[in-house]
């Protein structure tokens, strides 16, 4: 006799989505506590979302991620959106209700647990962020509420930079200013920052070799964050290692909003030491291939 399947199926959207671990933290999760979940990537365009979102109801998806280039245009086509991430602007976490989708972002979070559990201290630095989309509006939001002295941000489209500094500025009540993302703005910019955090692509596998800071512009005991996490030590991490920065890996910040999402997903603590050790070992294992390979 056939069964009816009562398990439950999260997922990630996104483009590209081929790098992730996601599938791998929450499905050993999943299995840590002994959940009937599944969780499984999908690759969906931007011309895609609106559909996307749809087969979500339509299958009755329990939970979902979203990842770039989706994080601020997926927000119209939710019927609810937490307060703090309809403030931020952006959502990377879904959860379906009985059909009705609600979203909210744990983005902003697990990047400020990731630098405080580096040490770093946000209250009266200087912060310089590169990007000024959906990730960035996260960790944006959340260090100002820390009390920084200066907010800058950089971005290649110049618009939505002032927008997000704007918004900061208002809304939190720090010095934000926003600039263009070329050379002369990130060398001059550099010079007075305490700390550096990545919020583009660049340097995403596959193409690990990409920095959006040149070497030469890096201070010596600045901090540098990437939120790339694939792979673990990206070029800009490497070079600021190089000049001696403080150097702090997206994985930190994958497993932190990793885990938020699934709390919200099961209502459960998540096996947080069993994620990032999970996701560790992974990311060694692309560490180990790509030193053979350069043998």
């Amino acid at each position: 006799m056939l069964m009816q399947y009562k398990g439950k199926v999260c997922c990630l959207i996104g483009d590209p989505v081929e790098h992730t671990l996601s599938p791998l933290i929450h499905n050993i999760a999943f299995q840590k506590l002994g959940l009937d979940y599944v969780y499984v990537a999908f690759r969906v365009e931007k011309s895609m979302l609106k559909m996307a979102v749809a087969g979500i109801r339509a299958l009755n998806i329990r939970g979902v991620n979203v990842t770039v280039p989706h994080k601020v245009e997926v927000v119209k086509y939710l019927d609810k959106v937490d307060e703090l991430a309809e403030k931020i602007g952006a959502v990377n976490t879904i959860v379906n209700e009985n059909g009705k989708l609600i979203g909210y972002n744990t983005d902003g979070l697990g990047a400020i647990k990731a630098l405080k559990d580096s040490g770093f201290h946000l209250k009266g630095k200087k912060i310089l962020i590169l990007g000024a989309g959906g990730a960035a509006r996260a960790v944006a939001y959340y260090v100002a509420k820390e009390g920084p002295s200066e907010m800058v941000i950089l971005n290649r489209g110049v618009e939505k930079a002032l927008e997000l500094s704007y918004k900061i500025g208002c809304e939190m009540n720090v010095a934000c200013r926003a600039e263009k993302l070329d050379e002369y703005n990130l060398k001059k910019t550099l010079e007075e920052m305490d700390l550096l955090i990545n919020c583009t692509s660049v340097g995403m596998f596959p193409n690990a070799e990409e920095t959006p800071v040149p070497k030469a512009f890096l201070k010596k005991r600045m901090t540098v964050m990437d939120i790339v996490y694939n792979p673990m030590y990206t070029r800009l991490l490497k070079d600021a290692s190089d000049v001696g920065c403080n150097i702090i890996c997206g994985l930190d910040m994958l497993v932190n909003q990793a885990a938020l999402s699934f709390e919200i997903w099961t209502g459960l603590k998540a096996p947080v030491d069993e994620m990032r050790r999970t996701a560790l070992e992974a990311l060694r294992r692309d560490l180990s291939w790509e030193k053979m390979l350069s043998l």
